[in-house]
């Protein structure tokens, strides 16, 4: 047992904190949620269903992450391409809480335009920032090792490095949550400063990055197939949702699919039949499970208007599932990677399905007929939760590493990821669909007159149907599909 736990910090060297300043900064990005969620239930005319839609959106810059891995890896900008990136993306972070600042405050600079429209471009351009920043501190994280080792050694710290680096993040998530959620409760009239605190979140990553020494790497030739093509299909993104067309969602989630598809499959074309089955197989447990639709924003508003749930008890639920998710992550790796994946992955969607159920029972009020109050049901049920997440996250990782193609590895995982964050995209539409079945609302009031009326009737229905499909379609996925048995 000590042995496990000492071995991270074993594993840690002074060349590694810069980077890992980087990946705390990523991390970060949770400062400003729980003042954010309040803000925008108590500001924004948005609906659960528009909220999710917006989601979905977010979700883009993800999906076409590998873009920015071809620009970081074949284009310089001022003479560099790896810290002018960081720095391109500490910018659009800091423009993105300038904007937040300014809304939020209510400042005269963003008074021509709505509230709604400058959210939902700070919230763009600040996912791009993260998403160019995690490119890069991926790229460089193989980059900070000691050449002047055994392969044997190099792969080994390139192993603690990626450790170290979750940790990293874990630990970020963990504490700016915490800190953030407590500082929304203070400056709950004045949520602006929360916004103004995090711009330490751009300030940590220009420092880890003005400070990391990396090993000289060549640039590589220009992958045109993946850049321009993924450029291009950027550009029919943000066409479809300006030109604002029927279904552009739905259409930019087909399209998206369909090109990552063809891009694995071109990738796989040259192995045997039996290993391209057993990669179509992982790929679709690892999609569907991913795909699985959330009850959305209005089980927050629930717990906020009718539980009493405020921004200091949040930052609590955050801190308890950072801490005990980070506990999982340290110590849980070695136990993990001895299991049968699959059976696993059954094993965590009862367990999931299982841990929804305080939740369903706090909706029919049943914590008050045993006397429990509902703010120790959502402590135990948040720390019960935490690991199980976490491990869920690593077995689909593992899932992804098992089927790599020799060779191929680099594109592989980028276009993984890229059908990862797709999958998620499809859980928001149906996130959105089933929103806008169950119709739930909170009370929004407009100039002193309220123009939507709270109503949670319809929340049960909502959470019942969530749990139902979220245990019933992975099982009988997994069951079907899984690669281990054939």
């Amino acid at each position: 047992m000590l042995d496990i736990l000492l071995t991270p910090i074993k594993a840690m060297r002074l060349r590694y904190i810069p980077l890992l300043l980087v990946y705390f900064a990523y991390g970060s990005s949770v400062f400003t949620a729980i003042a954010e969620n309040f803000w925008v239930k108590d500001s924004l005319d948005m609906s659960a269903a528009d909220l999710a839609e917006l989601g979905i959106w977010l979700s883009v810059p993800w999906t076409v992450k590998m873009i920015f891995g071809s620009l970081v890896d074949s284009v310089l900008i001022f003479g560099s391409n790896r810290k002018s990136y960081i720095y391109i993306g500490a910018l659009l972070i800091t423009l993105s809480s300038l904007m937040m600042i300014a809304v939020v405050g209510d400042y005269s600079m963003v008074a021509d335009f709505s509230k709604k429209s400058v959210y939902i471009f700070a919230s763009v351009i600040a996912v791009v920032g993260f998403v160019m920043q995690d490119v890069v501190a991926d790229t460089m994280s193989t980059e900070v090792v000691d050449k002047n080792q055994s392969e044997a050694e190099i792969h080994q710290e390139l192993a603690s490095i990626q450790v170290l680096a979750r940790l990293s993040l874990g630990f970020a998530i963990f504490i700016t949550g915490w800190v953030g959620g407590e500082l929304a409760d203070v400056f709950k009239d004045n949520r602006e400063v929360v916004f103004i605190i995090a711009l330490f979140t751009p300030l940590l990553s220009i420092l880890g990055v003005t400070l990391v020494r990396l090993n000289p790497v060549p640039v590589s030739e220009i992958n045109a197939q993946v850049l321009f093509g993924g450029l291009i299909f950027a550009v029919f993104v943000v066409s479809m949702g300006y030109a604002q067309v029927p279904y552009s969602q739905e259409i930019v989630f087909v399209v998206s699919l369909g090109i990552v598809l063809y891009l694995l499959n071109d990738l796989v074309g040259d192995l045997s039949a039996s290993a391209i089955r057993h990669i179509k197989m992982a790929m679709i447990i690892i999609f569907v499970y991913r795909a699985m639709p959330s009850v959305g924003a209005s089980l927050q508003w629930w717990q906020i208007d009718v539980l009493g749930f405020d921004e200091s008890f949040f930052a609590k639920l955050s801190a308890i599932g950072g801490g005990i998710a980070l506990a999982g992550m340290w110590f849980s790796t070695k136990f993990i990677v001895k299991r049968n994946i699959a059976e696993m992955l059954i094993f965590l969607t009862i367990v999931g399905t299982v841990l929804s159920l305080p939740i369903v029972a706090m909706y029919y009020d049943i914590h008050t007929l045993l006397g429990i109050e509902a703010r120790t049901v959502a402590l135990v049920d948040t720390a019960l939760a935490s690991p199980f997440d976490y491990i869920a996250q690593v077995l689909m990782l593992t899932l992804v590493a098992i089927y790599a193609p020799e060779g191929k590895k680099g594109t592989w995982f980028a276009l993984m990821a890229s059908l990862m964050n797709i999958a998620l995209s499809a859980g928001g539409l149906l996130t959105k669909y089933l929103n806008k079945v169950f119709i739930v609302s909170r009370e929004i009031v407009t100039d002193g007159v309220v123009t939507t009326a709270q109503n949670y009737t319809e929340l049960g229905s909502l959470l019942w149907i969530v749990i139902g499909v979220s245990f019933v379609i992975p099982i009988v996925v997994i069951l079907k599909f899984n690669p281990s048995k054939t």
